[in-house]
């Protein structure tokens, strides 16, 4: 068991992991000024929020790298080209990559750093594989919505909340535009998705 980080698999599992992240984040961030272009705007806002996280995983990883600072880490891996201007696509594809990482990358990262003696590194490839799961979930959702022409429509009475000012109602479709700040219906999320408010009781 190697402690040793410089030569380790762990060093080149942990830049892997920095580049993946980075690169998520430059494709979420594309894939929200699509959204935007599209006037799907509650997407566009999940895709932000989701970039800001990823961003701050490759920076967990990057500093677990501190002690080979100034060396220069060769790695060989595979990363996704997504382009498309087709909104379901992207969350289809994110859906994809975050559950990837979920299992069974970080977990096998996780396994291979507790092996060669890095708990702290391991720990941080099995916290974060767990919030891989909860963005491919999120990504699975929203897919599934928009696929079922059901992003701003409910089958039963739900609430919406404006992203833009907070407006709150309860109806079964998002209105067609906020009557608070007049922005257009692709700003309304389902109040149950929305960040920073009480959800409904189960």
């Amino acid at each position: 068991m190697s402690a040793d980080l410089k030569n380790s698999e762990t060093l080149k599992n942990l830049m892997r992991a920095f580049a993946g992240e980075s690169q998520a984040r430059n494709r979420y961030t594309f894939a929200a000024g699509l959204c935007r272009q599209q006037k799907m705007h509650v997407l566009e806002a999940v895709f932000l929020f989701t970039a800001g996280q990823e961003k701050e995983h490759a920076e967990i990883f990057y500093n677990h790298m501190k002690a080979v600072g100034g060396a220069t880490v060769h790695i060989d891996g595979g990363y996704p080209v997504h382009v498309t201007n087709d909104a379901l696509q992207l969350l289809r594809d994110a859906r994809h990559n975050e559950y990837e990482e979920f299992d069974p990358v970080y977990p096998s990262f996780g396994e291979t750093a507790r092996a060669e003696g890095f708990p702290e590194v391991a720990a941080s490839f099995e916290q974060i594989a767990k919030i891989e799961k909860a963005h491919g979930d999120r990504f699975g959702l929203l897919g599934d919505l928009l696929a079922g022409g059901k992003l701003f429509v409910s089958d039963v009475k739900c609430g919406w909340m404006c992203l833009n000012c907070g407006y709150i109602t309860e109806s079964l479709e998002a209105p067609k535009m906020c009557p608070v700040c007049s922005h257009d219906q692709g700003f309304f999320i389902r109040l149950e998705m929305a960040p920073y408010c009480k959800k409904p009781q189960e």
